[in-house]
């Protein structure tokens, strides 16, 4: 039997192999999850005895397997539980967050089947996060283009909101930048502010017109990802049901 503790690790590990790629480094992992790094290196000690990561000396560490299965699957706990309480209970997507980490750990594998039933088997969580499927085939997690990363006149539609904190969220939520919503670029200031204009999640309204424009400082910008859609390959996301 795994911990809470070693569960969380394992997430963690994973979520920062998504970003950045193998090995993932302990100070990585200690800021990840908001604790030190000698009590990180104590713990990956452990999941490395128990066969589910492998750790390279100075390099940092990898999931195995094994390991790999155990995080897919605290990871679809967590998502499902975030897409269940936005969307039949009400909680702000900024609130769901923490609640998902205090239950992900406890519910049975006939709950977690009984939600995705309810929910029509979500893909994405209320941020855009992909959910792992029920068989725990790792998604998708090409990165997608940040909204920093963007020009003037660029259009595109927001994909996902990443790692953010309960005020960056509050701040997109006020803007009316949520997943799936278009929007065209108007200014990228030199400090790095982003003005942009929204049009909401209709794949045929117009970002030019009837709304307000509004600017993200660089540090919200920063934490969403967006795809383009004025590239005529471009292909609209399975929306989440």
């Amino acid at each position: 039997m795994l911990s809470d503790a070693m569960e969380d690790y394992l997430k963690a590990v994973y979520v920062l192999q998504v970003e950045t790629g193998p090995p993932v480094a302990t100070s990585a992992i200690a800021e990840y999850l908001d604790v030190t790094a000698p009590t990180v290196s104590s713990m990956l000690a452990d999941l490395e005895q128990r066969g589910l990561l492998d750790r390279e000396k100075y390099e940092g560490v990898e999931l195995t397997d094994e390991g790999e299965t155990v995080a897919l699957e605290v990871l679809r706990h967590h998502r499902l539980i975030e897409a269940y309480l936005a969307e039949r209970l009400d909680y702000d997507w900024s609130e769901v967050h923490d609640e998902a980490d205090r239950l992900e750990h406890h519910i049975s594998e006939e709950f977690e089947r009984r939600v995705a039933d309810v929910l029509d088997d979500p893909d994405v969580d209320p941020h855009g996060d992909p959910i792992p499927s029920a068989d725990l085939s790792p998604p998708d997690t090409r990165p997608g283009t940040r909204m920093d990363d963007l020009i003037e006149g660029d259009r595109a539609a927001v994909d996902r909101v990443h790692n953010a904190d309960d005020e960056v969220l509050d701040y997109l939520e006020n803007a009316g930048l949520t997943p799936d919503t278009r929007l065209a670029v108007e200014e990228v200031a030199p400090f790095g502010m982003v003005t942009v204009r929204p049009a909401g999640a209709d794949a045929d309204a117009d970002a030019d017109t009837d709304t307000d424009s509004v600017s993200l400082p660089e540090r919200v910008a920063r934490a969403v990802e967006v795809r383009r859609t004025d590239d005529p390959d471009e292909e609209p996301r399975v929306e989440q049901t």
